[in-house]
Formats: C-alpha cells, sequence, structure tokens
C-alpha cells in the first residue's frame, strides 16, 4: 500500500499541493496567536486595553478555536474536509480584515471570536487529511513537517509582529498584524480551490449541540475568572464560576455517555495512548502559551525592548524546535517513547534555565538564548512524537474526530496557559516566578506521560 493509497488515482498528482495549502493555512491560524502576542503592549496602549481585556483579546480568538474545534472536524467529516477548510478560510481571512479595521478593544475582543471560529473550520481539516492521505513514513514526514508549521508560524509571529508594528505603517500601529492575514488568505483560497483533492466519500453523522454547549459552558467558566481574576480582585463569583466549571465538566462527561454522535467517539478514547497523549499536549501547550505570553510582556515591559528585539529573542526556541521536530524521526524506533519522557524534562530544564538567565533583572545573554534552546528541543520532541504514538492506533475512519480532539487539546492547553500563567505573570510581576512554574507543570507534565513507554 503507498502512502497515498487512500487517494483516488485522478488526485494523485495534486497530493504534493495538499501539504502545501493545508500547512499553509495551518501557518497562518498559528501565526495570528503569537502575531497578537507580541503586539499586545502598543494594543494596550492604543485603545486603552486593561490587562484582562488584553488577555481576552489575546484568549478570546483561541478560546472559540478551541470550543468549536471538534465541531469543525464533524462538519469536515460530514461535508467534506476539502470545503470545510475552504469555508473557515474564507471566516477567518473576512475576521481578520474586521480586526484591522477595529475601534474599540470591545470590537477587536468580538472579531477575534469570529476569527477563531473561522479557524476552527478550517484547521481540523489539516490533521485530518494527513491522517486520511497519507501513510507510514510519509505520515510521519508530514507529521513532522504540521509540528514544524506549528512552531516556525509562533516565532514568525512573533517576528513579523515586531516588524509590523516597529514599521508603524502610515501611522497604522498595531493593524497590520491582523490585516497581513487577508492577502495570505485570498491567495489561499484561489489555490486551495483549485489545488486541493476532491472530497472523498463522507459520513452523515448528526452534531453534538448538547455536548458543544456543556463542553462551552465548561471552558468558559474556567478560563474568563482567570483572566479577569487578577484585576477585579479574585472576586467570589470567579471562585464560584470555576468551582462550576468542575460541576459541568461532570455534566459534558454525562452528556457525551447519552448521546448517540458524542464530539468524541468512545472507541477513540479507548485507543492505546489517546488519553495519556491528549494530556501530555495539553500539558505541553499550557506550558508553551504561557511562556509565550509572560516572556513577550517581561521583555517589552521591565526589559523595554522594541516589539522587534522581544520578537527576535524567540528565534532560538524556534529554530531548536524545528530543527528537533524535523530530525526526532533519525532516532531509532524503540527509542521514540522514551525520547518523549526526556523531552518534557529538558523543556523543564529550559524553563528554568530562563528564571535563573532573568533573575538579575537584565537580559542575562548569552544564557537566555541558551536557555530559549533548550526549551525549544524540549518542546519539539515531545510534541511530533507524542501525535504520532497517538495516531498510530487511530482507524482512518475516525480520522476527522481524533483530529478534532488533539486540535482542541491543543488549542484549549494554550488557553488555559495564557490565563494561568499570565495571571501568575500579571500577579506577582516577577518572570522568575511564572518560568519555575512553567518547569514545575513540564515536569509534572511528563511523569503523566510514562504510561506512554508501554508499547501495546
Amino acid at each position: 500500500m503507498t502512502a497515498t493509497s487512500t487517494v483516488e488515482a485522478p488526485a494523485l498528482r495534486r497530493v504534493p499541493w495538499l501539504l502545501t495549502v493545508i500547512l499553509t493555512g495551518q501557518f497562518m491560524a498559528i501565526l495570528d496567536v503569537s502575531i497578537v502576542n507580541v503586539a499586545s503592549p502598543v494594543i494596550r496602549a492604543d485603545l486603552g486595553t486593561s490587562g484582562s481585556g488584553l488577555q481576552m483579546i489575546i484568549s478570546g480568538y483561541t478560546i472559540a478555536y478551541a470550543m468549536l474545534l471538534i465541531t469543525g472536524a464533524r462538519l469536515g467529516g460530514r461535508y467534506g474536509g476539502r470545503r470545510l477548510f475552504l469555508y473557515g478560510l474564507a471566516g477567518f481571512t473576512a475576521a481578520s480584515l474586521a480586526c484591522g479595521l477595529a475601534v474599540s478593544a470591545g470590537q477587536l475582543v468580538a472579531f477575534r471570536l469570529l476569527q477563531g471560529a473561522g479557524a476552527a473550520l478550517m484547521v481540523p481539516q489539516v490533521l485530518s487529511m494527513i491522517q486520511v492521505n497519507f501513510e507510514g513514513a510519509a505520515r510521519a514526514r508530514a507529521l513532522s513537517l504540521y509540528a514544524t508549521v506549528i512552531s516556525g508560524a509562533a516565532v514568525a509571529g512573533q517576528v513579523l509582529g515586531g516588524v509590523l508594528v516597529s514599521a508603524d505603517l502610515y501611522g497604522t500601529a498595531w493593524r497590520p498584524v491582523f490585516l497581513v492575514n487577508v492577502p495570505i488568505g485570498l491567495g489561499l483560497l484561489v489555490l486551495g480551490a483549485r489545488l486541493l483533492p476532491a472530497d472523498g466519500p463522507v459520513r452523515h453523522r448528526p452534531l453534538d449541540l448538547p455536548g458543544l454547549v456543556t463542553l462551552s459552558l465548561t471552558v468558559s467558566l474556567l478560563v474568563v475568572p482567570l483572566v479577569l481574576g487578577h484585576e477585579q480582585n479574585w472576586p467570589l463569583w470567579g471562585w464560584a464560576a470555576m468551582a462550576a466549571s468542575v460541576a459541568f465538566a461532570g455534566v459534558f462527561v454525562l452528556t457525551e455517555r447519552r448521546a448517540a454522535a458524542p464530539l468524541v467517539a468512545v472507541r477513540i478514547l479507548r485507543a492505546p495512548g489517546v488519553v495519556v497523549s491528549a494530556l501530555a499536549v495539553f500539558g505541553l501547550m499550557a506550558t508553551y502559551g504561557g511562556f509565550l505570553f509572560a516572556l513577550a510582556l517581561h521583555l517589552q515591559g521591565p526589559l523595554d525592548d522594541s516589539p522587534l528585539r522581544a520578537g527576535l529573542t524567540f528565534v532560538p526556541a524556534a529554530a531548536a524546535f524545528a530543527v528537533v521536530s524535523l530530525n526526532w524521526r533519525r532516532i531509532p524506533g524503540r527509542l521514540h517513547r522514551r525520547m518523549i519522557i526526556v523531552s518534557f524534562g529538558l523543556a523543564a530544564l529550559g524553563y528554568l534555565g530562563l528564571a535563573l538567565a532573568l533573575s538579575g533583572g537584565g537580559h542575562g545573554l548569552p544564557f537566555l538564548w541558551v536557555a530559549l534552546a533548550v526549551t525549544g528541543a524540549g518542546l519539539g520532541g515531545a510534541f511530533s512524537p507524542v501525535l504520532a504514538v497517538a495516531l498510530t492506533h487511530v482507524a482512518p475512519e475516525d480520522a476527522s474526530d481524533a483530529s478534532g480532539l488533539f486540535v482542541m487539546v491543543t488549542q484549549l492547553g494554550q488557553v488555559v496557559g495564557v490565563a494561568t500563567f499570565g495571571t501568575l505573570y500579571l500577579s506577582v510581576g516577577s518572570i522568575t516566578g511564572a518560568a519555575v512554574a512553567l518547569a514545575v507543570t513540564a515536569l509534572a507534565t511528563g511523569t503523566c506521560a510514562l504510561p506512554l513507554l508501554r508499547r501495546r
């Protein structure tokens, strides 16, 4: 069986274009998280945004994105990944234009939510189409490129955001960080309509609206108090909301058990390694999201870096992530699962190095660059192998739901990371304390991932 055996013969010649188009879409969606991250101090000053409002501008996109991802994956399985990718891309592009034209923080939050909804339709189709159209070594290579795009987009966003904000094109300040998506999105729409392979047979499964509602409430009740709590001096309603999120999580589980077509089929969760891998990805991305947010604020706040210099600071982390993501398959297969655990330890070591490098109140160079490179290597050595282990036991017919699960977990991890570690940084005002907390979380996640060492 060839790497593209699941693709119809007339479409085989288009498969090389598939990765180009869908990974560029993935790149743009991830770029939009990090590019806003580095522009956040300028947005705050220009719109008079509070700290909690700033977190909502950054996290609002990811909240909508995360909550709707599995539904987006289900729609892709029902109506076709190609169609949903293009629909989501069109919505994302239009919302990006609206964000760039926003005149208030409230408008920007609302348009960011719409932008996240468009990404939720587009992005699940990426992992799903990789799962369906590639097998074996070809799939492993595609997953490595997928992981590299995630890391590359994160740092490209930091650098590009710094360039655009520093340039202050025609006095537009932060607006180009959103408007840059418009020409890219329009170009992808033209290429995607012409070059993406036609959709194969679809599965007309019903949507799980009760599951979507209860999941949305669970996430909102947890994240909103975390974001707003610091500025409002941790009011009672915030603690009540977070307690209620636990109860709604239980309601969500009960709802899914009774659903005819749950958001995530039980058979996917029972596949060896899927649950543990999902928890590992969540913890990994929580530290990653918190790391980006807290360090960006620290560099442009206490250290008074320009947006461009702050963005360039993240390059060692991205370069290390990319190198490891593209080359981890060169390590003998028998060591891949052990490599996951070692990589979590490496990420924790990098976060501790970050704390030490910045503890003196300056940039701590060149030790900061070393710490960032170690952090990136650890994150890259864990992310791709975890996905590969998880997807090995998922049947092709469950690809859309499995991709929705893992992309949702990835984004929820970033939401919780920004809310939790961002709040910690804003409350304590110390990057050292936030970095130590990141290290502890990475070690705890690596411990939880130990069951992946058991082969099945």
